[in-house]
């Protein structure tokens, strides 16, 4: 009777389906009279026109490009689905399929080796047969420091694990436990045995992470530090097993430890190395002659497990018979430990894992997110039958090695060895595997494993599945399974946010294109959730430079953009506004959200709008037209203590670069003008022509409100962490010459 019981159950959100659809309805008729308003003052003859064309085109763009993206948004609220499952009711441990965990690390200047260490341990620690649980550590910066905490994760791991095996510890990240209290966990807290175990257990972490830090010192200050940039871009591979030292035989009472691994993949300057999807390619290589698992776990060096039962909850998907031949990943949501009350740069990212992967689930699935997910091997290679076996066909795209075309057989069985010569030959194998040239005249990044075409690999490589028909599931179960560290800084927040819009960009210009190569190979809805992730850089960073100056510097100059108030169009202008902000509050108010959440996000928007996503579609137009190359700089974990009470206090911190600086104090000084102007213009105004202005007062007067923590940087404050004088007075020069050109070119 228990085997007829379902491992999972998805439940479909009508209440929210209802909402949407009847705001989709009324929100679309609003928009096609407003395009007809603009639209029909276009066929009006020339000397009856009272205002130039050129403005009301400008804004007319910005309106159809705003509207188009939010009709491609649509497509997420069609069917928001959310799931169930059930982990017991899955077979015993000796029927589940093993797992391979791949982690990904770059430089341990900006990913802090201790808490590289953190993750691979907590992964040691999922609750799942060790013998079928593999973890590889992928290090791009062939960094010695790394290598030496990997050891001493393992060391760590040959005491932490059994501890939290014996008594049910579910926080399997050593840092996060012993730094909360006993409560948040589950076990038995009050016998005196587990309280003296966990005092050895936490003096054994602390010797632990002294070790490394000791070493970090050491190599700062030898010689080899100043070769530490090139050597992260010119060195050999390394494979290593690692193990304990001593004698096996002793260790025969002890819990079975899972294999862990230590890879870093030869990188030289006159080689491309594909960032990230070039590291997981490698590992996907080199597990495959070492374990050869058929599911893989890929997770971020800052990103621990947070509940060891998520590789059993993945299973439930994974293991259903129904489902999973055409199941190709799991993905869980990202969640961070360091998100203050206010997150006032939206770090949280709100709406991608609290709405939007929901809507997609409702469909075919949700994107690849970069980490936390568990993807089946066949879904990234494919798999071959003894029968009919083209050799050559194989080594054309896999590459020279015939020991790794083996591991594409669905009969084959890895052979590693702990000990011995059979071990030795198999690592050097491996090491060719993760030379810089094997994958020279392959497939590999074009039709098989990880994709190459942008710097969102994530996103490409799950478009290239659900193009071949494979489907995924997205699973948010209240405990979070995974937690890591996000950006809690503006810079480093606008740079990340620069190079996703550039590689979201660079397919939207391409011939993988969504909205044209899409529809044919999976569902319209779909592929309209592709392309909105693709165009939102482009659909949102060119209107809103639109709306922050077009209609400003026709309020200085007198020209009305939009009708007046006892105008029957201004109140579907006022609708669609009043619309869209309360359908974005529903959805905040859904979620757990508050006011404040709204109101940080508007600005964030705003802000990343005009700096990050539109540095990020000019980097992906110039790259079309070979005059950039993409490039990858991992997002700095290092926190700053200063930096980090200013992100909790809900100040804004604008120590950044002055290219992202200088656009929003840019726009800001503009709108200040524009107001001041126009608010004397309407004063001055006695026949009632100030009715047709209060559209783009208002206007400027929202952007002013929502971005006043800009202004307060830029004028109030005088701490280190605000816009820097140069900043804001080469923006007066920058303003200055906005105004003048444009009291030239739109009267």
């Amino acid at each position: 009777m228990e085997k007829s019981l379902p491992l999972h159950l998805c439940h479909v959100h009508n209440f929210s389906i209802i909402i949407n659809r009847l705001h989709a309805l009324l929100h679309s008729i609003a928009v096609a009279l407003l395009i007809y308003y603009r639209a029909s003052f276009l066929f009006q003859e020339s000397k009856n026109r009272t205002v130039p064309t050129l403005p009301w085109l400008l804004v007319f763009a910005s309106e159809l490009l705003l509207s188009l993206a939010w009709l491609l948004r649509q497509a997420y609220g069609w069917r928001p689905v959310s799931r169930t499952v059930f982990p017991e009711r899955l077979p015993s441990d000796d029927k589940l399929p093993a797992i391979d965990v791949f982690i990904c690390t770059a430089d341990p200047n900006k990913e802090p080796t201790v808490e590289v260490m953190n993750t691979v341990i907590s992964a040691m620690a999922l609750d799942y047969p060790p013998e079928k649980l593999h973890v590889f550590l992928s290090d791009d910066g062939g960094s010695d420091i790394t290598l030496r905490g990997t050891k001493e994760a393992w060391n760590f791991a040959r005491s932490w694990v059994p501890f939290c095996r014996r008594y049910d510890i579910k926080t399997s990240c050593p840092e996060a436990y012993f730094s909360c209290s006993e409560d948040d966990d589950h076990g038995d807290f009050k016998s005196s045995e587990f309280k003296a175990e966990r005092q050895k257990i936490e003096q054994k972490y602390e010797m632990s992470k002294e070790r490394v830090r000791r070493v970090r010192e050491e190599h700062s200050k030898s010689a080899e530090v100043a070769a530490t940039v090139s050597n992260s871009r010119d060195h050999p591979s390394v494979i290593e097993v690692i193990r304990d030292n001593s004698n096996e035989e002793l260790q025969e009472d002890q819990v079975k430890m899972p294999l862990l691994v230590y890879v870093s993949r030869e990188k030289r300057p006159s080689h491309r190395h594909n960032f990230k999807a070039g590291a997981l390619n490698v590992l996907l290589r080199v597990s495959g002659m070492m374990s050869n698992s058929p599911y893989i776990l890929v997770l971020d060096c800052d990103m621990y497990c947070n509940d060891p039962t998520s590789a059993r909850q993945s299973m439930c998907y994974h293991f259903d018979p129904e489902i999973s031949p055409s199941l190709a990943f799991v993905q869980f949501p990202q969640k961070f430990r360091n998100i203050s009350k206010d997150d006032i740069y939206d770090s949280e990212i709100r709406a991608a894992f609290r709405i939007l992967w929901h809507g997609m689930d409702g469909l075919e699935g949700p994107v690849l997110s970069g980490t936390n997910f568990y993807i089946k091997r066949e879904a990234l290679l494919g798999s071959v039958t003894q029968e009919g076996i083209d050799l050559m066909a194989l080594k054309r795209s896999f590459g020279p090695s015939n020991e790794f075309i083996k591991t594409l057989r669905q009969d084959y069985k890895p052979s590693f060895i702990n000990d011995g010569e059979s071990s030795s030959m198999l690592l050097e194998e491996a090491k060719v595997l993760a030379s810089c040239s094997y994958e020279n005249q392959t497939t590999w990044g074009t039709k098989v494993g990880f994709m190459y075409f942008c710097v969102v690999e994530d996103y490409f490589t799950s478009f290239t599945l659900h193009c071949k028909g494979w489907k995924s599931v997205y699973l948010n179960p209240p405990r979070p399974q995974f937690l890591g560290t996000s950006t809690t800084n503006l810079s480093d927040l606008l740079i990340q946010g620069t190079r996703w819009a550039s590689g979201l960009t660079e397919v939207a210009i391409s011939r993988f294109c969504p909205l044209i190569y899409g529809p044919l190979r999976m569902s319209l809805l779909h592929s309209l959730c592709y392309a909105e992730l693709a165009f939102w850089p482009l659909l949102f960073s060119l209107p809103l430079w639109g709306f922050a100056l077009i209609p400003q510097l026709c309020l200085i100059n007198g020209i009305p953009l939009y009708p007046e108030v006892s105008d029957p169009y201004f109140s579907i202008f006022l609708f669609i506004f009043i619309s869209a902000l309360s359908k974005n509050l529903y959805e905040i108010f859904a979620t757990g959200g508050q006011i404040r959440t709204w109101t940080n996000e508007r600005r964030i928007w705003m802000i990343k709008s005009v700096t990050s996503d539109f540095y990020g579609c000019v980097d992906a137009i110039l790259s079309k037209l070979g005059m950039s190359e993409a490039s990858f700089l991992p997002t700095s974990k290092v926190t700053d203590d200063e930096q980090v009470k200013r992100y909790e206090m809900g100040v804004f911190d604008f120590q950044a670069p002055t290219m992202l600086l200088a656009p929003l104090a840019t726009i800001i000084l503009v709108n200040i003008a524009s107001l001041v102007g126009g608010v004397v213009r309407m004063v001055a105004m006695d026949n009632g022509d100030w009715k047709m202005m209060v559209g783009q007062i208002s206007l400027s007067f929202y952007i002013l409100i929502a971005n006043y923590a800009i202004i307060e940087g830029m004028i109030i404050r005088k701490d280190k962490a605000s816009i820097p004088s140069y900043v804001t007075l080469l923006s007066v020069v920058f303003s200055m010459i906005i105004l003048s050109i444009g009291s030239i070119v739109l009267c």
